[in-house]
């Protein structure tokens, strides 16, 4: 157990030390940028090895997942994102379990999550989710719809839209994934742009251990790790 915990911890420190050379690189303040430890398929006791180590924010891909290991979690000063594709009927089981919803991707969902959040006497933060690869295997409002969905669910008085999600395709090809990254920055600003009530626009969420620092330098702050920080799933 030492030996994994040490294990954990070095690779905690590994990816912080590399976010502030990718934050230096683009001439960002680190501190603009939050680690998330994604902890899908990683025991209650890994993650809070990530915990202890400093990692403050946790990022939970299914919902029964996340209520086996809830209560094993040493949650004390550390926030809970729902990163996954989440189903309408899954929402009440989760949304007094978490500190924002990353994967709003459709407006029923947002509606779901609005009434939901108001029987907990809540207002839930989200992201809307956009697939901006055009993947037929990923979740995510298509770019061209954007502004749209974001239109109808910021009238929505049980959830307050605090930005974008995004995963783009996992390709080799430097050039064409630092086009996708630029692109989401871009639908950032735009949406930022105008204004909405109920709409903050102030977290861009994208980057996973693959790509990160390439994620970093066009502007995203949360960025999302599992591999880097655990190894290959268990």
């Amino acid at each position: 157990m030492m030996e994994k915990s040490s294990e954990i911890r070095r690779n905690v420190e590994a990816v912080q030390e590399q976010i502030g050379r990718a934050a230096a690189e683009a001439g960002r303040d680190p501190s603009e940028i939050r680690l998330m430890a994604v902890t899908k398929t990683q025991s209650a006791a890994r993650v809070n090895e990530a915990i202890a180590a400093g990692v403050t924010l946790l990022g939970e891909n299914r919902a029964q997942e996340l209520l086996e290991k809830y209560d094993g979690y040493d949650r004390a000063g550390c926030g809970i994102h729902f990163i996954g594709h989440l189903q309408s009927n899954k929402v009440r089981s989760i949304v007094d379990k978490v500190s924002m919803i990353e994967s709003v991707d459709r407006l029923s969902l947002a509606q779901e999550i609005s009434r939901c959040a108001q029987l907990h006497g809540l207002v839930m933060p989200v992201l809307i989710e956009v697939n901006i690869g055009r993947e037929q295997s990923k979740s995510g409002v298509l770019p061209e719809a954007l502004p749209e969905l974001l239109g109808k669910v910021s009238l929505l008085p049980g959830l307050s839209v605090r930005g974008l999600m995004a995963i783009p395709p996992n390709i080799e090809d430097t050039v064409q994934k630092e086009g996708y990254f630029e692109q989401m920055y871009r639908h950032f600003i735009d949406m930022k742009a105008k204004k909405l009530d109920n709409v903050s626009m102030t977290i861009l969420s994208m980057g996973m251990s693959h790509d990160y620092p390439l994620a970093i330098r066009h502007g995203s702050n949360v960025v999302r790790i599992g591999r880097a920080l655990f190894g290959e799933r268990m």
